[in-house]
């Protein structure tokens, strides 16, 4: 490897470590209280987001799931034809857009809007038409991205993942989640055999 790209590539870890350290200062207790509730309260939690907000949109369905709130990734695309009808009144959808100006997720707002889903957005431009069309806006903070062009979605993305771990995290405590739940939806894999091991048969869970 060439040192330049060397430099480059071991940057990425002060790059990013210094963004999580910092988005800390963006946490707005409020703002996540509100969030935190109306995802515990909702039956159904959509996510979508263009490009690597919706890859991690993906990863937030799927946290979502794990612990047993009933969640999943609408693509934008599918969104406006048919997909949106998975979200009733009372449910929830998150929106990610960095910007928050994807022309993508705007059809979504107004679908939430006439159905009566509450829209929780994640986004760094809290003046944008996403913001202003949400019930809860979450801050993301994203000092640059760690390519010498500052354009590819990598630190981004990280923040945004960091986010969707916070809300995760805050639910485990809020719902009284237990690790006995996850051993009976995660019976596979390393963690399975190890849940397995500390609970012994699923079959008696929640009798």
């Amino acid at each position: 490897m060439k040192a330049g790209s060397l430099s480059w590539a071991k940057q990425v870890y002060i790059t990013e470590s210094e963004c999580i350290r910092q988005m800390e200062s963006y946490f707005d207790e409020d703002a996540y209280s509100k969030a935190v509730e109306l995802l515990k309260s909702a039956p159904r939690i959509g996510a979508s987001g263009c490009g690597h907000s919706g890859i991690m949109c993906q990863h937030f369905a799927h946290l979502m799931c794990c612990i047993e709130r009933p969640a999943r990734f609408i693509s934008p695309a599918e969104a406006v034809h048919g997909a949106m009808g998975f979200l009733q009144a009372g449910d929830v959808m998150v929106l990610a857009s960095r910007g928050g100006k994807t022309a993508e997720l705007l059809p979504m707002v107004d679908i939430c809007k006439k159905k009566g889903i509450s829209i929780i957005v994640i986004t760094e431009n809290t003046d944008s038409p996403l913001a202003v069309a949400a019930d809860v806006v979450l801050r993301q903070y994203v000092n640059r991205e760690t390519d010498r062009y500052n354009c590819q979605g990598t630190t981004s993305s990280t923040a945004l993942c960091v986010i969707f771990h916070v809300l995760q995290t805050a639910l485990i405590e809020e719902t009284g989640f237990q690790n006995e739940q996850f051993a009976l939806v995660h019976p596979g894999g390393a963690v399975g055999e190890r849940l397995n091991a500390a609970f012994g048969e699923f079959e008696t869970i929640g009798k």
